[in-house]
């Protein structure tokens, strides 16, 4: 498999992974995306943790798909605050369900793969 059908795919990944865990659904009546994130940190620490578990997942793709350690470090801190302030009670769901820390993730990759781009072509 070439290199860029190899970053495609893990990009595809990556965002259904990011989808999944921050807008996946709608709270019921609203038009407010939710995630498996948010609806996780309803169990304290553990539920947090296994989110945050799956963060380090989409941050670790990033590093193979060759991101940059300012972006990487900029995704661990989303990823570290998203586990931090998600792991307080009832306020941390709540920050969990508005700070979308995955979908920001994503949009630091998507933009440091479009600068990776050589001129004149198209990555992915």
């Amino acid at each position: 498999m070439t290199e860029v059908a190899d970053s495609a795919r893990r990009l595809k990944r990556v965002e259904a992974l990011a989808d999944l865990l921050d807008t996946r659904f709608r709270i019921p009546g609203t038009r407010i995306p939710i995630g498996a994130d948010g609806i996780l940190s309803i169990v304290p620490v553990v539920g947090d943790t296994v989110a945050g578990a799956m963060s380090a997942w989409l941050i670790w793709e990033a590093y193979r798909m060759g991101a940059r350690k300012r972006t990487l470090a900029r995704m661990l801190g989303n990823a570290g605050v998203d586990y931090v302030v998600g792991s307080i009670p009832v306020i941390g769901t709540i920050f969990d369900i508005a700070f979308k820390a995955n979908s920001r993730n994503l949009a630091l990759l998507k933009r440091e793969l479009a600068q990776m781009e050589p001129e004149g072509t198209r990555r992915i």
